[in-house]
């Protein structure tokens, strides 16, 4: 059997210094409306009672590259969730890569094979790897998978939309990003 091919290794010090922290990065957005909606989003998320008591004690610190752009509107919806998890915990350091400024990176990331985004990185202290987040929550990421698999998609969106609409708090998202950040800080296994 053919060896499958080693991917190189990334430089994940390299590639976060490279990235803007969130005010920097929507500072520098190519639409500011996009970037007022992220804004607002942000500041009407609030994080679940157990979330907001368990940040501040993270055990070590966490690092996430966020891959993401303003025209992306899974980027809108979600990077808020992130930012306002960063905001409630010092050791969790975001910063914000493109697509095409890392695109070895990206590759690693495709979501079935397609370019999707968000997509947060989740690392150790020590910056290594310890998980992945995106484009959307786990079951909207199986309605679209579904969707492509019997040839419509476009049913997929609507059940998808229709997920979001009932979870305008984010709660799902808050959920698996935080269980990212309980992995990527632990002490022990």
């Amino acid at each position: 059997m053919p060896r499958p091919p080693i991917l190189p290794t990334v430089d994940w010090r390299a590639v976060f210094a490279s990235g803007l922290d969130h005010s920097a990065w929507l500072a520098a957005a190519e639409s500011p409306e996009q970037a007022q909606k992220m804004e607002a989003r942000r500041e009407a998320l609030t994080l679940p009672p157990g979330l907001a008591a368990s940040l501040p004690a993270l055990a070590r610190p966490v690092h996430v590259v966020a891959i993401a752009e303003d025209w992306c509107g899974d980027v809108v919806r979600h990077v808020p969730a992130l930012q306002r998890m960063a905001e409630a915990c010092p050791r969790l350091q975001v910063r914000f890569i493109s697509r095409a400024q890392w695109p070895d990176v990206f590759v690693r990331f495709l979501t079935n094979g397609g370019e999707a985004i968000p997509k947060f990185i989740f690392l150790s202290e020590s910056f290594v790897e310890c998980g992945s987040w995106g484009p959307m929550p786990e079951s909207c990421r199986v309605l679209i998978a579904r969707g492509k698999a019997c040839g419509d998609v476009a049913a997929a969106r609507i059940k998808v939309k229709a997920l979001y609409e009932a979870d305008p708090g984010q709660g799902e998202v808050f959920s698996e990003l935080a269980r990212l950040v309980d992995i990527a800080a632990c002490r022990e296994p």
